[in-house]
């Protein structure tokens, strides 16, 4: 007999760096959402599909929930956050082990003018040192908000993220699929190549400056076996300039490599890498220059 096909968005939400795209990548086995230990890496609604026999499963990885909201690009990241919320038929509300912040207060806040169900997933667990004061965490939380399942979880370790999918799996509403069984994400490569750099940049610069950059992809073009790509890093001020290229170049050189060879095992192929650092003063605080960069509402 043929089972009944199920298929339905899944928001992963919660705030800032509590390890909400890892999870995404650790489902899907592959990455597609960019990471590092900063807060606010995740500027876009990441769409990620898990389709496995009757099930297809629709993650929506999101920008996390955060009270500063002084920029354009702050109010940006809040709204894909809160639209995805819009479009879920499961949320997984995601926190770290034994934090409870006033970003998490406000993401709940938002969750619970919902109807769907919602599981708590606590991250981190296997960092805990004090495992007893996990379950009064827990329960605790409870209190809060009547979640449908509460999961401990570690994303970078991968413990229970099966048992995870499985409880999505339950709650998703019988549907057909909505995209083709081989598709994991609905972003293009371009897009995929800008976050790859990102990544770069966040993980090697400073505390403040990758929070006033961003990545254009100015040309994609193939020629045989090799990919030749021309990006643009655009900062806010001159000095900022200067960090990204560092002495002689050497900064950007790193980042440049270290980005290129990320990009070779996502597009399967050589690449050529050409990349440039612009100023374009204030660009994180107008609307018109972030949808000149991408960031589409």
């Amino acid at each position: 007999m043929t089972k009944q096909l199920k298929s339905g968005y899944v928001a992963i939400i919660g705030r800032p760096n509590v390890g909400k795209s890892t999870l995404l990548n650790a489902i899907l086995g592959q990455k597609i959402s960019i990471t590092a230990h900063k807060a606010q890496t995740t500027r876009h609604k990441i769409l990620g599909i898990k389709t496995d026999n009757h099930i297809q499963a629709i993650y929506l990885d999101t920008p996390g929930m955060h009270k500063e909201r002084k920029r354009a690009l702050n109010r940006y990241m809040n709204k894909a956050a809160t639209s995805s919320l819009l479009d879920a038929n499961v949320i997984i509300f995601m926190v770290e082990e034994l934090k409870w912040l006033d970003d998490d207060e406000l993401a709940l806040k938002n969750i619970s003018k919902l109807t769907c169900p919602v599981i708590l997933v606590v991250n981190k667990v296997d960092a805990t040192k004090n495992k007893n004061a996990l379950l009064p965490f827990l329960e605790q939380l409870n209190t809060k908000f009547k979640f449908q399942e509460s999961i401990p979880i570690s994303a970078k370790n991968n413990i229970n993220i099966d048992k995870l999918e499985q409880a999505v799996a339950t709650l998703l509403p019988a549907n057909p699929f909505y995209f083709p069984k081989e598709q994991i994400t609905d972003k293009s490569e371009r897009f995929l190549v800008a976050e790859i750099i990102r990544e770069k940049l966040t993980r090697l610069l400073g505390q403040e400056v990758p929070h006033d950059l961003t990545v254009a992809i100015e040309s994609f073009t193939t020629k045989r076996d090799l990919i030749h790509i021309g990006a643009i890093i655009y900062v806010e001020r001159d000095g900022q300039k200067a960090i990204v290229i560092g002495k002689a170049g050497s900064k950007l050189k790193e980042i440049s490599t270290k980005a290129r060879l990320d990009i070779e095992k996502l597009l399967h192929k050589k690449v050529f890498l050409e990349v440039w650092v612009k100023v374009k003063p204030g660009w994180s605080d107008s609307e018109r220059s972030m949808q000149e960069l991408g960031y589409e509402n």
